[in-house]
């Protein structure tokens, strides 16, 4: 796996979480995006208890706890802070059983406290947990959105990719990220591309240099991230390649665990690529609606070639 990618202390940074106890474990992993809320374990169940969650305590939970004897809470507490926990979070601003802060110490379970209500706690870490777990790779590309279509432009060094995102971006659309793409998917069909901190609204372009789009054309000209829907791969043209004219065969690209459609555009001296790229945006559009034009073009054609054949007779 490497590095872990979410400790609890980002949690504590994040959600402005009170570090009540269990300081030395705050730098534990969080490896899953679920949270347990402890109902079952209060009342004595850990047959299933899944200790390598981050544990919620909230109203209902804590106030069946206070129903407890002496004994009782201190072993359900002791049960609760494992070695792997990597942390219990109080909700509601509520006082803290003493039985709990007593065992986190023993294994180092940090413990904090929030202002919140625990279920919209809950779902804020969720969400936090999830985008940050989420696979994640980088791709070397150009990523745009043109008329609302997130489109990756891909291709060897020097064919291009820089130069029409500039062209693109002159003609009224948003870049996202040149050079690097980082990629993260959501859910099981959505990839979300963003750029690197470090390269945010930057475009290289040779002979010129590096440009700051955002100072050259506004904040308008850029956005942070965008979801990707289709993949343009940029190649220099090959005359012993025969290209797909129309674009009726669809190849595919698969990122992560994703297949984004993907379109060749042999590039050679005097194309617009921008203008062929909107194109194929705006195509791409008009397919999500419903409407293949490839297909009605093609009929049109073919029409279009057998009139002018009979006339030829």
């Amino acid at each position: 796996m490497g590095m872990p990618k979410v400790r609890t202390k980002d949690l504590i940074e994040k959600f402005q979480l009170e570090l009540v106890s269990g300081e030395e474990g705050i730098d534990r992993p969080i490896v899953t995006s679920d949270i347990s809320r402890p109902g079952l374990e209060m009342a004595g169940y850990f047959a299933h208890y899944p200790a390598e969650r981050l544990q919620l305590l909230g109203k209902t939970e804590l106030s069946f706890y206070n129903g407890l004897d002496d004994q009782e809470k201190r072993i359900r507490m002791q049960k609760l802070c494992t070695d792997i926990t990597p942390g219990i979070i109080v909700s509601r601003e509520m006082d803290i059983p003493e039985e709990l802060i007593e065992a986190s110490k023993k294994d180092d379970v940090p413990i904090m406290r929030s202002p919140a209500k625990t279920t919209r706690l809950s779902s804020r870490l969720t969400n936090f947990l999830e985008s940050k777990l989420a696979p994640s790779t980088a791709i070397h590309g150009v990523l745009v959105d043109l008329y609302g279509v997130g489109v990756l432009i891909i291709g060897k060094s020097g064919v291009g990719k820089s130069e029409t995102a500039l062209e693109l971006v002159k003609r009224g659309h948003r870049l996202v990220a040149d050079d690097c793409v980082e990629i993260r998917q959501e859910d099981d069909d959505v990839l979300i591309g963003n750029s690197p901190d470090l390269i945010q609204h930057l475009l290289e372009i040779r002979g010129l240099g590096i440009i700051n789009v955002m100072t050259l054309f506004g904040a308008g000209a850029i956005r942070n991230y965008k979801k990707i829907s289709i993949v343009i791969n940029l190649e220099l043209w090959d005359q012993k390649k025969v290209y797909d004219r129309l674009g009726l065969e669809e190849e595919t690209m698969r990122i992560i665990d994703i297949d984004l459609p993907r379109l060749t555009i042999p590039v050679r001296p005097g194309r617009n690529l921008a203008v062929i790229i909107e194109v194929a945006a705006m195509n791409f559009r008009l397919k999500r609606m419903g409407v293949n034009a490839a297909e009605q073009f093609s009929a049109k054609l073919t029409d279009v070639i057998d009139d002018s054949v009979h006339e030829d007779h």
